[in-house]
């Protein structure tokens, strides 16, 4: 008897220590799937950067954010390497651009890719545009098609962001999803929770819809009090963020946001507010 109990308690103790060793590296693989990191729209304190560029960017930084998107450059563009030094300084990374559609067509590509290439940037984002009907939409995924490869050869992605109006509907289907339904798997849809649900669509089904697509998102309230930070509004942001970080590729959480006052700090709480919810 005294050597079944001694069996049983080393086939116990065994057991017990496989599966506590299992524990760290679940707990690694899962906060691995989780560490999304979270870059800056600097739209979001366009008018604090107008006046303290350095200063701005600085203070970002200092806030905890990974990194930050631009939405024009206040002649910094002309000094790329010296731009990258103060990202680099400051501890943070380019995540992105919007950059006009211009910008991404004939010669004025190879322009926003050598840029780009030097600030460590590979995804270059269109921040608006416009069709009447769905030919225009099918016309506008035959040139991200050709960006897109051309972008490619490069190292580069570029994607489009969304807009209210973009979730207008031609014979039952969205511009949004003409779009990318016709455009390739390299064309990065850079869902805006926001202005999405602000045009009558679901963010949500859009990156299940067109998975490994969304590998970068903008982060943005909608509804509750006027201006709410992140996490102080409406969105349920469990299923989303479950949804970035299964199906959706994301590689960068993105926050923005417009009206706030003053800028700097709803930024902060924003970002606070992302980290309470374990991101």
């Amino acid at each position: 008897m005294n050597s079944q109990h001694t069996r049983r308690d080393v086939l116990r103790a065994t057991t017990l220590a496989a599966a506590a060793a299992a524990l760290p590296s679940l707990a690694i693989a899962q906060d691995t799937r989780k560490k999304i990191p979270i870059g800056l729209e600097l739209y979001s304190v366009r008018n604090e950067l107008g006046k303290d560029f350095t200063g701005v960017i600085a203070a970002v930084g200092k806030m905890g954010y990974a990194g930050v998107e631009f939405a024009g450059y206040y002649g910094w563009d002309k000094k790329p390497a010296e731009l990258r030094r103060v990202l680099d300084d400051n501890g943070l990374k380019c995540c992105g651009t919007h950059t006009h559609l211009d910008t991404l067509e004939g010669d004025n590509l190879k322009k926003t890719i050598e840029l780009h290439k030097t600030l460590g940037n590979k995804f270059l984002i269109c921040p608006s545009l416009s069709a009447k009907d769905a030919a225009g939409w099918m016309e506008l995924a035959k040139k991200f098609n050709d960006i897109s490869a051309r972008a490619k050869e490069s190292g580069m992605l570029v994607g489009y962001h969304s807009h209210a109006g973009d979730f207008q509907k031609f014979d039952g289907k969205t511009g949004w999803e003409i779009f990318f339904d016709n455009t390739n798997a390299d064309v990065v849809q850079q869902i805006d929770t926001g202005n999405t649900l602000d045009g009558g669509s679901d963010p949500l089904a859009l990156i299940k819809k067109y998975p490994g697509r969304t590998k970068t998102t903008h982060i943005k309230e909608h509804g509750g009090p006027a201006d709410a930070p992140v996490g102080e509004g409406t969105i349920d942001w469990k299923p989303l963020f479950e949804a970035y970080e299964s199906v959706g590729g994301t590689e960068w959480y993105i926050v923005e946001h417009e009206a706030g006052n003053p800028p700097l700090k709803t930024v902060k709480a924003c970002l606070d507010n992302l980290h309470k919810m374990g991101r």
